[in-house]
């Protein structure tokens, strides 16, 4: 048993351990005599609230509420809350007629009621209890996430400008664009621009950790178009982008840099050229971003590509841990790169 789940069990066991010891000297201060009928309610107590506590926690981690902001997340609480104090009532009266009391649900309507107040208030405090619990654990894991962030920036900024802003690709565009002014100025006029947008977002990327989707779509596309300037027929470009996509952030340059390294590692190697495809996925509230290019996955090409690649996962590593994921496989001539992307509620 892992520590997170010791140490809900000893706060889960205590808890209701607590809860049936204060029912219990209620019982004594009331001047009520002990009885096998009181112990077998006290065990009914602790037996149920354990099971549908649990039951309610299993809920929260399926549908993820820990990821729900404070306004989301109140309504959710109240009405499962709700919802455990009538299970709890039903289960709580169920043992009442099985064990003690035959005409338990001939009971007045009203001594029903004030029961069910108590067994819902209880599981409000139970969810205000675990709820503040994580809030605090994921600020505190926030807080060291960033410390790591901040450690690892200034290499990473160097490092990552070294790549982005990568000399031979600035004078080949330049040429090409230089190519375009007499013959096509419309078009060479819109060159400068793709071509000045990836500059900016290159130098501007160190300041944040993610963007939106769709910005570093666009990015992608501008890239895209100024290398099918250069390189004409040779770069066939297929995009397939889910449309929930959309509502995911990434890290900036994240997919144009595996973009660049497909076609300067693999079409650009290729007297015909080739094909880049560009697809995104969204399954279990995550992105898969796949990219696909000709080429071989050698030696030599995983060398030139070290940085890139080993840069691509020290930023997954550190913004999403083990949600995120990266891999690059080559087979039958071509090369596909997968990143894996959880969402974040940053949108």
């Amino acid at each position: 048993m892992d520590k997170r789940k010791k140490l809900y069990w000893i706060s889960q066991l205590s808890g209701w351990s607590l809860y049936v010891f204060l029912g219990y000297l209620l019982n004594q201060l009331t001047g009520k005599p002990f009885s096998v009928n009181l112990l077998i309610t006290l065990i009914a107590v602790f037996v149920i609230g354990i099971g549908t506590s649990h039951f309610y926690r299993k809920i929260i981690i399926k549908f993820d509420w820990l990821r729900f902001g404070i306004m989301r997340l109140i309504p959710r609480a109240v009405l499962a809350s709700l919802a455990f104090g009538i299970i709890f009532q039903l289960l709580y009266m169920a043992v009442i007629w099985l064990l003690i009391d035959k005409s338990v649900f001939t009971s007045k309507f009203a001594g029903i009621a004030v029961e069910y107040l108590g067994w819902t208030t209880l599981y409000v405090i139970w969810s205000l209890i675990y709820f503040v619990f994580h809030f605090f654990e994921n600020y505190r894991k926030e807080e060291i996430k960033n410390l790591q962030w901040e450690a690892a920036k200034n290499e990473m900024e160097l490092n990552k400008l070294k790549s982005q802003l990568n000399p031979h690709f600035l004078f080949n565009s330049m040429n090409s664009i230089k190519a375009l002014i007499k013959e096509n100025p419309e078009k060479a006029k819109k060159s400068v621009t793709q071509l000045s947008n990836i500059l900016r977002n290159s130098l501007q990327m160190g300041k944040k950790k993610e963007i939106p989707f769709a910005e570093e779509l666009n990015l992608v596309k501008d890239y895209l178009e100024l290398e099918s300037v250069r390189y004409e027929e040779r770069l066939q470009v297929d995009l397939e982008i889910h449309p929930e996509s959309h509502r995911f952030s990434v890290p900036p340059l994240m997919i144009q840099t595996l973009v660049e390294n497909g076609i300067k590692h693999g079409i650009s190697k290729l007297p015909k050229g080739g094909k880049l495809a560009l697809k995104t996925d969204v399954i279990d509230e995550k992105l898969i971003v796949k990219i696909t290019n000709n080429g071989q996955l050698n030696g030599t090409a995983s060398t030139k590509m070290g940085y890139g690649i080993k840069n691509t996962k020290e930023r997954l590593k550190l913004l999403y841990g083990d949600e995120s994921s990266f891999s690059i496989n080559g087979a039958e001539n071509k090369v596909t790169t997968e990143i894996v992307i959880p969402k974040t509620n940053k949108l």
